[in-house]
């Protein structure tokens, strides 16, 4: 015994659909390039946060540099976070570590950490201000 046959509800299209390029964009073709085309081989990576600030040391870039790391240096130019430069380019958080890693070795741009409190601000003196706020 055979299997019934499915029956499509439309009619067959015959041309294959086209895959979405950068950012979301139909019709813009071609295959997708391949996150090791974009960042290089593995190696040694800078320890950079979503956070880090990334501002660049000169916003022209060399000739030598890549596509990805000219956009990078553009964006550069006011201080950008990790985070805002993935988003800005479409590409992933690791793909964009690996990126700066090679701007920061040949320093192209410049890391500058988040501020992280380590120390919480005095008790009396905040239960001071508290009481000099009551008495207004």
């Amino acid at each position: 015994m055979t299997p019934p046959r499915r029956r499509r509800r439309s009619p067959r299209n015959d041309t294959p659909p086209r895959p979405a390029g950068p950012a979301g964009k139909e019709g813009t073709g071609g295959n997708p390039e391949r996150l090791y085309v974009v960042a290089g081989p593995d190696g040694a990576r800078a320890d950079l946060d979503l956070v880090t600030l990334i501002v660049a040391r000169s916003p022209d870039p060399p000739p030598s540099a890549t596509p990805e790391q000219a956009a990078l240096l553009r964006l550069c130019a006011a201080p950008l976070s990790v985070a805002e430069l993935s988003a800005y380019l479409s590409l992933p958080f690791s793909a964009v570590t690996a990126l700066l890693t090679e701007l920061l070795t040949a320093e192209l741009v410049q890391a500058r950490s988040s501020i992280v409190r380590t120390a919480l601000p005095d008790r009396s003196l905040l239960e001071a201000v508290m009481h000099g706020l009551q008495r207004l």
